[in-house]
């Protein structure tokens, strides 16, 4: 489990395909403790688990699943990651519980800078949008944000310099690609309500068997 509060910031070494799945490999300098082998580590809001930690960063696998539903598989060499380790039971909570489990992708509608602020429009599908709501939370690539407007197919943020300057939001433009995770509690009211969303099947169906 996660807050949503970005820790470091990392870079994308190499995206190798391993047959339906892929292993990344991200350069990085996390504080505390070294990274060991199991542990869990969320990039751009994605929960992976490091199977090789090193002196410069870690690499782990992205199951076909991950690559379905998330922007990491269109990770390049190069790019900066969102990272965060999970979260201590002996230390303060900030942000929001972010499980790490992203419930779609979404794309950048439009960008509103503002006195050291900025506005950022996403779109938001059908298939989260009652999981969505003003004033509640949602974390984008990894980032615990407040929504703070929501109408029809979109919501806005508002990011504060803070993120601006200590995550990849500040650099968001129109049509790029973002990791949602709506709040875990909307999830639990909606699956009560009998609210369902597209399964495996129909994202997998999606994907393309290209090759590096």
């Amino acid at each position: 489990m996660f807050s949503g509060l970005v820790t470091a910031l990392g870079e994308v070494r190499a995206l190798r395909r391993r047959g339906v799945g892929a292993l990344l490999e991200v350069r990085c300098a996390l504080a505390e403790e070294p990274l060991t082998a199991g542990e869990s580590v969320a990039v751009q809001g994605v929960c992976l688990t490091v199977v090789a930690p090193g002196q410069e960063g870690f690499s782990a696998d992205l199951s076909p699943e991950t690559l379905a539903r998330t922007t990491l598989g269109g990770l390049r060499p190069g790019e900066k990651v969102n990272l965060e380790r999970s979260l201590r039971l002996d230390a303060r909570i900030g942000g929001h519980f972010v499980l790490g489990h992203v419930d779609a992708t979404s794309s950048v509608v439009a960008v509103r800078p503002g006195d050291g602020f900025q506005t950022v429009r996403f779109g938001l599908s059908s298939s989260v949008a009652s999981e969505v709501a003003e004033k509640g939370s949602v974390a984008v690539d990894g980032v615990s944000l407040t929504v703070a407007a929501i109408g029809e197919g979109w919501f806005e943020v508002v990011l504060i310099p803070t993120t601006l300057t200590g995550t990849t939001l500040g650099k968001l433009r129109p049509g790029e690609k973002v990791n949602l995770e709506t709040d875990v509690l909307a999830k639990y009211v909606r699956r009560t309500l009998g609210g369902k969303r597209p399964g495996i099947a129909e994202l997998l169906a999606g994907l393309t068997d290209e090759k590096d």
